[in-house]
């Protein structure tokens, strides 16, 4: 495993990139983390915390910054994806607490030719499961000419 920085696996720039580290990563699944602060995109002052909401891009950024990592590993260009949906995103908390640091976990269940995929996502604590999902990404071979027969 080669070590990445989340600027380097994403293609988002801050602010919006929401994580602090690519802590390992496989063929088939990688673990992020990230600590809330005062200073975390989406902080909110009256919840002193992030709201639980989030934790649905938290889990997107963890999808990407597994294939992002995948793809430099594989002497490729990180490429932008697209989060198509979720299911079942259920929490267990109303908002990831200041201070807190979270493990977001995500594991590959399926992935077609088309670049559809569908991935088993957790966000925890050491001592608690906060939140978890099922998503649904789009990485398209050629994202450029797929964002063009879109808009054409």
């Amino acid at each position: 495993m080669n070590q990445y920085s989340m600027a380097q696996v994403l293609s988002h720039r801050p602010p919006m990139i929401l994580l602090d580290q690519l802590s390992s990563y496989s063929g088939s699944g990688a673990l992020c983390r990230v600590t809330i602060t005062d200073e975390s995109p989406f902080f909110q002052d009256g919840l002193a915390g992030v709201p639980s909401y989030i934790g649905i891009e938290y889990m997107a950024q963890t999808i990407a910054a597994f294939a992002g990592a995948n793809a430099l590993d594989g002497g490729e260009s990180v490429k932008i994806g697209f989060l198509l949906g979720s299911r079942k995103y259920q929490t267990q908390v109303d908002r990831f607490s200041t201070g807190t640091t979270l493990d977001i976990e995500v594991m590959r269940l399926h992935q077609e030719d088309s670049g559809l995929s569908v991935f088993d996502c957790t966000i925890q604590t050491t001592n608690e499961k906060l939140a978890e999902a099922r998503i649904n990404v789009f990485q398209p071979p050629d994202p450029v000419q797929f964002l063009r027969e879109q808009n054409g």
